[in-house]
């Protein structure tokens, strides 16, 4: 039977299951990738496990999101972190070595591998001929310690590319164009494999554009072939030895294809607040801006950075207007400095900042009220720039430093210039010297965890009842990001490893009187929240499954869930259901009382049951669709507890 890339890479992985659309299956991780938002989470995950030693092929933390040190906690949980990969035998990437995405694309990534990241972009590395997917920390932390992952097989998604590039057009504009298309929902349950002659004009760093965003359309992961450009970009990083091909057999065939012409796109931007929003630049060209910002993840490679420079040298930015320059990773940097291309972009007026997420993430270079962000960013929900009333645009680096020079958005064609030229270095530096290794397995059991005041331990998680009374704290509706749940930046991240205090901070975008709401319903025993589609969209981290829990949630009822946020709530045993009539939806109001009876035998004996609505003497079916082994899993508490139960059993 022809295969395509994907289901190479599930078939060579697979442990457990049949690859049939929807049905459970349980894959071996070869490479783990963890970012210091989830990470510290993840940490304490493996010591509450006893993990020895990784068992992974390469894992690696990164620090790239909290980097700004205004206070002790930050630099405290760095030091955590370097001692926990010292003791379990990952890789550390240092403050300043850059964003994990690219760096581990440079440093670690290979054709034909798994790769499973605790940061919903870790996908980005499907760029390299890998199944690279997004998960809660805490699955993470199980495949670390050699458990498999579990996830629904997804269906394949072929997208033809064909053509080529015009000028002032980018990679960029090729994803913007599927959300264009379809809406940040229109990837859910699927795999996105490009593949077609238009792959030839892709560079190995456009590639991971065109991946890094395969999450805001909800996919389970992004692929590309492993090709002769994959193995150009290895040698260029000195590990040619890493390359195999891979690629889809002749015949192969996809479950859903589609295909985009590249000589046919155009500069594309996505409007607030939502990546999907997206419309051609021209048509909202003038509107003024505040901020012009270059870099994160999204648009992490030297080209990224060196159009923008070349398009603003010897000329200067608009008055009033904030050119930040993010660089995404420590050697990338080096490059561009060489080249000559920071200089440019300094003497045109812009801010350079440290390697790392930084904006991306809300942590620093948030707009002003009132005021337009033009970004080349992945995402622009509500507020995730650290502005809470912002409005945040997403774009090409062209656009955005066409419109850095003007002070309005603006149509990087009608530019008076001719279209640069950009050449990468030929010989591209290659630095490890913020990339600490691995201990051997002797040493790292010498190691002791540093942790610092700021760092608590999980709280003990409760099984689930069989009758539970619970009070609707929020109704709210489609497309609630984890950020409107647990918002990220300066303010927020730094309470990561202490859930008591990063909980204050659940749903205050939705409802700032929820955590207080929240805390006396706690006591009560717990509430409800309801959503519409596509509900926990965005972000991986664990945090907005595991802080609501902490303050009493019990049960999300919602018209359909984002994968990796579903997968969360189910690890910490908040019960995940949708309804089976949508309009019931409508029946729910905020304060009403839903009364949950025989629920264990309910979620154990089918997928639909009857909540009942109390005082209204009216119903609602709703519909699980958890494993068996979630089903166990959920009855616990939590995953936690799942493996706690399983080590007694075996002790």
């Amino acid at each position: 039977m022809a295969l395509n890339v994907t289901q190479k890479l599930i078939k060579d992985h697979l442990l457990s299951g049949e690859m049939n659309p929807g049905e459970e299956i349980g894959l071996k991780i070869d490479q783990t990738l963890t970012q210091d938002a989830t990470g510290t989470m993840v940490m304490l995950e493996l010591e509450a496990m006893g993990l020895d030693y990784a068992k992974t092929e390469a894992s690696a933390q990164y620090v790239d999101h909290n980097l700004i040190q205004v206070d002790n906690k930050n630099p405290d949980d760095h030091l955590f972190l370097q001692s926990a990969t010292r003791r379990f035998g990952l890789y550390y990437s240092r403050p300043g070595n850059g964003v994990s995405h690219p760096v581990h694309m440079q440093r670690l990534a290979k054709p034909g591998k798994t790769l499973l990241g605790s940061d919903s972009h870790t996908c980005a590395n499907g760029c390299m001929g890998m199944l690279a997917m997004g998960a809660g920390g805490i699955d993470v932390a199980m495949a670390i310690a050699g458990e498999p992952f579990y996830v629904k097989m997804p269906k394949v998604w072929g997208v033809k590319l064909t053509g080529e590039l015009p000028e002032w057009v980018s990679a960029k504009d090729v994803i913007f164009e599927l959300l264009r298309r379809h809406d940040v929902k229109g990837g859910v349950g699927r795999v996105i494999e490009y593949y077609g002659p238009g792959l030839d004009s892709l560079s190995a760093m456009d590639r991971h554009v065109i991946a890094n965003m395969g999450a805001e359309l909800g996919a389970t992961g992004t692929v590309f072939p492993s090709d002769n450009e994959i193995k150009r970009f290895l040698s260029e990083q000195d590990r040619e030895d890493d390359w195999i091909e891979l690629k889809a057999d002749r015949g192969a065939t996809y479950d859903l294809e589609e295909e985009i012409n590249l000589s046919e796109l155009e500069p594309l931007v996505a409007k607030p607040s939502s990546p999907g929003n997206v419309v051609p630049v021209k048509e909202i060209a003038g509107e003024p801006i505040y901020q012009s910002y270059i870099g994160s993840s999204a648009n992490p490679g030297f080209r990224d950075f060196a159009i923008a420079a070349e398009i603003v040298k010897g000329k200067h930015i608009a008055d009033g207007l904030s050119f930040d320059i993010n660089p995404t990773s420590r050697q990338m940097l080096t490059d561009l400095v060489q080249e000559g291309h920071i200089a440019s972009l300094l003497q045109a007026g812009g801010r350079l900042h440290q390697a790392g997420c930084n904006g991306c993430i809300g942590m620093g270079q948030a707009p002003a009220t009132g005021r337009n962000s033009l970004r080349t960013t992945p995402r622009n929900f509500p507020g995730r720039s650290g502005t809470k009333e912002d409005s945040v645009f997403l774009c090409s680096p062209e656009t955005a430093a066409a419109s850095a020079l003007t002070g309005v958005i603006t149509d990087p064609r009608t530019l008076e210039m001719d279209h640069p030229k950009v050449k990468e270095p030929k010989n591209p530096t290659i630095d490890v010297n913020l990339l600490d290794e691995p201990l051997s397995e002797g040493d790292a059991k010498k190691v002791k965890l540093y942790k610092g005041p700021n760092i608590a331990s999980i709280p003990e998680m409760d099984a689930l009842p069989d009758e539970l009374e619970l009070p609707i704290l929020l109704k709210m509706g489609d497309n609630i990001s984890t950020d409107e749940i647990l918002a990220g930046g300066a303010r927020v991240l730094p309470y990561r490893s202490n859930l008591p205090e990063i909980s204050k901070f659940t749903f205050e975008i939705v409802d700032e009187t929820y955590y207080d709401r929240a805390m006396e319903s706690r006591e009560q025993g717990g509430h409800a929240v309801v959503g519409g589609f596509n509900y926990g969209q965005g972000s991986s981290r664990e945090h907005a499954a595991l802080a609501p829990r902490f303050l009493g949630l019990r049960v999300a009822i919602v018209k359909d869930f984002a994968r990796i946020h579903w997968q969360n709530l189910v690890n910490f045993g908040i019960l995940p259901v949708t309804f089976v009539n949508e309009s019931d939806y409508d029946k729910l109001e905020q304060g009403d009382v839903l009364s949950f009876t025989n629920l264990k035998n309910n979620i154990q004996q089918g997928n639909e049951f009857t909540v009942t609505i109390k005082g209204k003497n009216e119903s609602i079916k709703v519909r699980h669709a958890l494993s068996g082994r979630q089903i166990d899993m959920m009855i616990k508490g939590g995953l936690i507890n799942w493996v706690r139960s399983r080590q007694e059993s075996n002790s």
